[in-house]
């Protein structure tokens, strides 16, 4: 008793004496901007509400049903996505794993066998005999200077870099989806221009060649114009090979094979309405909503408990073990030679002659912690940097599509006058056979400016990080058992 009442004094004066050693963590002061500098691109006044960064479904922004049953379709089905989810499930079974510590482990054993020994060792007694042995055993360390809490709470700190990872991968599956969307029906705009074209000039051929058997033509203004007809055309299987690629990789980002969705996607479209306006915020809001920013604080969170699990190693580690058990030999009844087992008993282990080694490892957590420093701000600065050129970028393609939209109409006029007046004869083949080139130009950069500007309003949702469903694939949880 009196021996049990001094083990109990020397954990409630180790208690006393406890503290969580190292470093804790507290958030690093970035220096950020009040405003954006880069330009907020605006079209036309509308009275409808302006889209805003952090709008859920932004996608809806774009008025195209396809594009979000597609964009949702990736969102539940997607490969990548599920790997994200089961790095995500394995950081949370190593947190919980870690808690664990926390409390005493209980194990159970049991043994039982014979044995037989030499003569000249039973000492008169029987040479044969069964025994069992029954034990419980209980350790326990006792967290006094902190090395458990701060491993708990690294393990903690890297399940939430897991799910902003996630997080990470769903704005990068979500706007990849809706840039080869916009892309396909852009390229899809493209391929009509250019059929479009191709039949204008067919029909130019088919003049050239009658004026040319009326005997008022030249061979040369035939082939000049049969040269243009067939650059026209060439266009073509260009632009379809691009097509096919984008229905592909649609399909796969679904998760459903290259194929699966070409008949759905085959039918032409028009290139989505683009959003009159998107209000970024301010780079404080975009900083607290970026899922890679909020992944790289959070590791190094982690390394700076990973500092204090290893500094704890400077000073004692307690253990409390304890066991209860039965102990039984016999030779000719079960009953014979039972015998109880307890032990109650304090472990203090100091390595307290290994220090070198353990500042080595300190030392190492340190520069760890460093370098994820390091990484926390050059990420800030990369997500200020990727907003600023989705401003820049989207801005300027809105202007560039308004005056390209503009000579693609007036192209188009010039192209229509010159097809009349040469048939009246006012003007010669070249001026025609110019103004349908220009025609086929302007339309086909309208069509391409037209398709960078959407993809420019997805890469801007994309790098404010806003209207992204933060949540795990629902097929994935579905198919869980």
């Amino acid at each position: 008793m009196r021996s049990l009442n001094a083990l109990l004094a020397s954990i409630v004066l180790l208690s006393c004496m406890a503290c969580s050693v190292g470093p804790h963590y507290k958030r690093p002061d970035t220096n950020l901007p009040a405003q954006f500098t880069a330009p907020v691109a605006s079209g036309p006044v509308s009275s409808s509400p302006q889209p805003e960064a952090a709008d859920t479904q932004f996608w809806h922004s774009f008025h195209d049903p396809e594009l979000t049953a597609l964009v949702e379709r990736a969102l539940a089905s997607n490969n990548n996505l599920r790997s994200a989810l089961a790095h995500y499930d394995a950081a949370n079974a190593l947190w919980r794993l870690s808690k664990f510590d926390r409390y005493p482990t209980v194990t159970a054993s049991e043994e039982v066998g014979r044995q037989k020994l030499a003569a000249s060792q039973a000492f008169g007694f029987p040479r044969n005999g069964r025994y069992s042995n029954s034990t419980v055993n209980a350790s326990w360390e006792l967290d006094f200077f902190g090395r458990i809490r701060h491993n708990v709470e690294s393990q903690r700190q890297q399940l939430l870099a897991s799910g902003s990872d996630l997080a990470a991968m769903q704005v990068a599956i979500a706007g990849e989806v809706a840039q080869t969307y916009i892309d396909l029906r852009g390229q899809q705009e493209r391929l009509r221009v250019a059929r479009q074209n191709v039949e204008n000039e067919g029909r130019t051929v088919k003049l050239v060649e009658a004026t040319y058997s009326a005997g008022r033509g030249t061979q040369f203004d035939l082939a000049r114009v049969r040269a243009l007809y067939e650059s026209t055309t060439s266009r073509i299987p260009a632009l379809q090979s691009a097509i096919a690629l984008d229905e592909h990789r649609l399909a796969v980002l679904c998760g459903q094979l290259p194929g699966a969705l070409v008949a759905e996607l085959d039918q032409q479209k028009a290139l989505p309405d683009l959003p009159e306006k998107i209000d970024p915020g301010t780079p404080a809001d975009v900083v607290r909503r970026r899922p890679d920013v909020s992944a790289s604080e959070q590791r190094l969170h982690a390394a700076t408990e990973q500092i204090g699990v290893q500094t704890a190693d400077l000073f004692p580690r307690v253990n409390f073990a304890g066991l209860l058990g039965m102990f039984q030999y016999h030779s000719d009844s079960t009953f014979d030679g039972v015998s109880p087992v307890n032990l109650a008993a304090l472990n203090i282990d100091w390595s307290f002659l290994d220090r070198g080694r353990v500042r080595a490892r300190i030392a190492a957590s340190r520069a760890d912690g460093d370098a994820q420093l390091a990484q926390y701000q050059q990420t800030i600065l990369l997500a200020l940097q990727d907003i600023e050129d989705a401003l820049v970028r989207y801005a300027r393609s809105r202007e560039q599509d308004d005056q390209l939209r503009q000579a693609a109409a007036d192209s188009k006029r010039a192209a229509d006058l010159a097809n009349v007046r040469y048939r009246e004869g006012a003007t010669g083949l070249l001026d025609m056979l110019d103004a349908e080139r220009v025609e086929l130009e302007a339309e086909d950069a309208y069509a391409t400016s037209h398709l960078e500007s959407a993809s420019a309003a997805v890469s801007l949702y994309k790098s404010l990080a806003g209207g992204w469903p933060q949540q795990p694939p629902q097929a994935v949880r579905a198919a869980k058992p």
